[in-house]
């Protein structure tokens, strides 16, 4: 039976021919819709009608497109505030309060005008489905090998980061050093795994309430007992032994590796191109970087002014670790959800770029077969594996976090 030609729903995967120059085909939730609103006289993205999802797409490319504004709040939440607030204290102490405190900000203002930038280039060219795809368009495929690399690294550092920080965590709850680190180490790497099976940002976010939740929790349990034994201590908060300005034994590596944290704290914008690739309406994510931005700052701000004001120059990285025998094992075990959940998604965006890279033109990308999910779970554990041979051979937490911004961040 004949169709109209103006009815025909063009092909999964068809690219026009600007896209093609720039390997979009590698984003395992191109929309088919973005391509035919794309202004190719002007080079320019219809911002004002290709913001929803073409009703004849399939399920599989549905599916990756069902990420809302306040879901990519939550996503960046989950990818921005874990492990770098545990740092920010200790930077706080290596630098001073002035110091620690225009960092937090400017550093957080500088990641806000980042993550708009970062929006505005996905907004104008909608195949850009993760940062290797964005550093294409200015070095071309060199520059698209070169970053797709570093950013698979970035990742599987990361998740190896929260593998040593939940071997940490069991550590310190279960207080049993008859039991070997390489146990939790292990009983971590596998949470990480299970947590990371979901393979839609939008089905993850739901576990991101949780996270945000379980790291705000864990952080006032830590500046309370925190403030509580500095007014106990002798000479109350006057005894503790925090300074304003650099403190005297400052020395360039230790203010640069307090900086790098800082930094590393702020990183969510490396993972943006990747969640606004699964938006049903990409022009929204505006109100979401202001919503993280914003948080940031005060949390930051909050946590590490305090905790180092409360703790002094001996604070300890995570801050947890400064509350005390008893009320550490309490703040790790309200933290467990944070430090696995925000482990996990790093697992997720590289999962994802790799599975795009993998399998461009056929369904598995879309884990919605039983081929498709074998090879998501195969790769996930590959990563998870990655990850946990990292954290036992880097078992430090600060200089896995400023190894990890110095080279990729």
């Amino acid at each position: 039976m004949a169709m109209d030609s103006a009815h025909v729903v063009p092909a999964p995967g068809h690219l026009t021919e600007e896209e093609k120059d720039f390997d979009i085909e590698s984003s395992p939730s191109h929309s088919k819709y973005d391509t035919e609103k794309y202004d190719s006289k002007h080079g320019m993205h219809d911002l004002e009608n290709a913001t929803t999802v073409e009703e004849g797409q399939t399920a599989g490319e549905k599916k990756f497109k069902a990420l809302s504004w306040p879901k990519l709040t939550i996503c960046l939440i989950v990818e921005a505030i874990a492990l770098g607030s545990l740092s920010v204290p200790s930077a706080f102490a290596a630098v001073g309060m002035v110091a620690g405190v225009l960092l937090s900000v400017g550093l957080g203002l500088i990641a806000i005008y980042t993550s708009y930038v970062v929006g505005q280039v996905k907004l104008r060219h909608p195949g850009v489905a993760h940062y290797a795809d964005a550093v294409k368009l200015i070095w071309g495929k060199p520059g698209y090998e070169l970053t797709g690399v570093m950013f698979c690294l970035l990742l599987i550092l990361l998740v190896g980061s929260h593998t040593l920080t939940g071997t940490i965590a069991w550590i310190r709850i279960v207080d049993n050093n008859a039991l070997c680190a390489l146990i939790w180490g292990i009983i971590s790497a596998i949470l990480l795994f299970v947590l990371a099976l979901p393979p839609s940002f939008a089905e993850f976010a739901i576990l991101g309430y949780i996270d945000f939740a379980s790291i705000i929790l864990a952080i006032g349990v830590t500046i309370i007992a925190t403030g509580v034994e500095a007014h106990k201590s002798p000479g109350g908060l006057n005894g503790v032994n925090w300074t304003w300005g650099p403190p005297p034994d400052m020395t360039l590596p230790k203010a640069f590796l307090s900086v790098t944290n800082i930094i590393f704290a702020y990183s969510f914008a490396v993972c943006q191109f990747s969640f606004m690739d699964e938006m049903h309406t990409p022009k929204d994510y505006v109100k979401s970087i202001w919503a993280l931005g914003l948080a940031e700052i005060f949390i930051y701000t909050i946590t590490g002014g305090l905790i180092y004001a409360f703790v002094g120059a001996d604070v300890s990285s995570p801050a947890l670790l400064s509350a005390g025998h008893t009320v550490s094992r309490i703040a790790f075990g309200i933290a467990l959800p944070v430090i696995f959940i925000s482990g996990s998604i790093n697992s997720t965006v590289v999962g994802r770029y790799i599975i795009g890279r993998a399998f461009p033109k056929s369904p598995i990308r879309y884990t919605n077969t039983k081929k498709g999910w074998i090879v998501w779970v195969a790769l996930i554990a590959i990563i998870t594996l990655i990850g946990f041979v990292i954290a036992e051979a880097i078992p430090f937490f600060n200089a896995l976090l400023g190894l990890i911004s110095s080279l990729f961040i």
